[in-house]
């Protein structure tokens, strides 16, 4: 009797399908607590290259090669510049900064570019944190490209030369985030996914000193 009285028992059927759709009930809870923090961090994320591209393009250049280059008598597609000459975009190809220096990546670049300037990447690296602190030296790119702005000037290094002197050129900064990594709460916070890269050009200013507002 007892067996039969069990068998035909109800009275757990409502915690057995509560356990059954809590675990989906979870999941779905966390899907969406996962978008938003998603749609936060792609925020935070896409405003700190916006930031860090405002300090790129009034801060001192990374690259001291390309600061003190001299664009006066310089051969440009077969144009070759005078003092006062409008330089044109194809006089720089494709510099990329990093964290452990800047390299040529394509185009023409100027002959030498120098010992990166750590003191100013760190400038760029820290204001970005202000905005998104999950930011790592290694997730931060520059990279400076012809813009066809800029004016060649008599052959004295870069207008004199020194780390406060101005470029010649005013080239394209792109600040890019990458390698940014989220952990969402559906995998218990075990396993990370690739954010997507995040970048912001804007043109050259003073690219001179050390403060911006």
């Amino acid at each position: 009797m007892l067996v039969r009285r069990l068998i035909k028992s109800t009275s757990g059927a409502s915690a057995a399908e509560f356990g059954l759709v809590l675990p989906l009930f979870m999941v779905l809870l966390f899907a969406v607590i996962d978008g938003g923090r998603f749609m936060w961090e792609s925020n935070e994320a896409e405003k700190a290259t916006q930031i860090g591209a405002r300090i790129a393009i009034v801060t001192d250049v990374l690259s001291p090669g390309l600061r003190d280059e001299d664009y006066a008598g310089k051969t440009v597609g077969g144009t070759t510049l005078k003092a006062g000459d409008l330089i044109p975009a194809a006089a720089l190809g494709s510099i990329l900064c990093t964290n452990t220096g800047c390299v040529c990546e394509s185009g023409t670049c100027p002959t030498s570019l120098g010992t990166m300037n750590a003191t100013a990447f760190a400038a760029i690296v820290t204001r970005m944190k202000q905005m998104y602190p999950s930011i790592a030296n290694t997730n931060v790119q520059v990279r400076y490209q012809g813009s066809g702005f800029g004016i060649a000037e008599a052959s004295t290094g870069g207008g004199g030369g020194g780390a406060t002197e101005q470029m010649e050129i005013s080239p394209l900064i792109t600040v890019t985030l990458t390698g940014v990594q989220f952990r969402p709460l559906t995998t218990f916070a075990l396993k990370s996914v690739n954010m997507p890269d995040f970048s912001t050009t804007l043109t050259a200013e003073d690219a001179s000193g050390t403060y911006s507002n």
